[in-house]
């Protein structure tokens, strides 16, 4: 056997236990929702749907689901134009201020999770916005933007900036050249960035626990309220149409990817 063939064998299983230790406790919690009983077990020793109708019969478990979805979808649609924007400038500009720029939108991934929740409490504390759909949208929309500039950027680099130097050469303003000639070719990034925007509205949960209450509770809160009161299978069956809503759009984002003109 040789070196290379042993240095692979070793990555192979490296890589395989690293894969099992993220997996296994998505496959121990899918069956667990399927269980008949009073309490969590694994195995189950029976099976039906008795948490999945709990907790589509519940309207407190509803009224957050809404408002999760409500947040996520609003922070998709303001964070992706703000983060193409920002991604487009920060590309094509040599000006230094650029590099600043691109360094404080990845500051709520640089920055402890803890420390912008408590910064976004005494902000929204100050200016009446605790509690409130558009506090928790704006909230979300800065912690989405780092995604979708991200992945945006990453697709501005494997493009031809001379297509777009020519459509403006022929005529067109940068406004019409952008929309008509780079962002059809940069679209599956924006998608990506979207997407990604999206679930992290959908799963963000220490902000929330922060500044979301009252009518404007989300999911995630409501799930780590309801864990901290008694373990309800319910939040099970929760995590399971949550994996399975995240499987999905990741799914949707390679099948963009993949019809991506090369």
């Amino acid at each position: 056997m040789t070196t290379l063939s042993l240095n692979r064998i070793v990555f192979g299983v490296f890589v395989a236990l690293v894969l099992s230790f993220l997996i296994l406790p998505v496959l121990v919690i899918i069956p667990m929702s399927f269980s008949d009983t009073r309490f969590l077990t694994f195995p189950p020793p029976t099976y039906s749907l008795r948490w999945y109708e709990a907790f589509i019969g519940n309207p407190a478990w509803m009224a957050a689901t809404r408002t999760s979805l409500i947040v996520s979808i609003l922070t998709a649609l303001i964070a992706t134009p703000l983060g193409v924007a920002a991604a487009y400038a920060i590309h094509n500009s040599s000006h230094w201020s650029m590099r600043y720029l691109r360094i404080v939108l990845m500051l709520p991934l640089i920055v402890p999770i803890i420390i912008v929740a408590v910064g976004v409490f005494f902000i929204y504390a100050q200016v009446g916005l605790l509690a409130t759909l558009p506090g928790l949208v704006l909230a979300d929309v800065m912690l989405g933007l780092p995604y979708v500039v991200t992945a945006v950027t990453a697709g501005l680099q494997g493009f031809d900036q001379t297509q777009e130097m020519v459509a403006r050469s022929l005529g067109m303003n940068r406004l019409r050249s952008f929309l008509t000639v780079t962002l059809p070719q940069i679209k599956p990034s924006v998608i990506s960035g979207a997407i990604f925007a999206f679930i992290q509205a959908l799963d963000e949960t220490i902000v929330a626990l922060f500044i979301s209450g009252g009518q404007n509770q989300t999911l995630t809160k409501r799930m780590f309220t309801a864990l901290r009161d008694e373990i309800d299978p319910t939040i099970a069956a929760i995590s399971t149409l949550l994996t399975a809503a995240s499987f999905a759009l990741v799914m949707l984002m390679a099948l963009s990817r993949r019809k991506a003109p090369q």
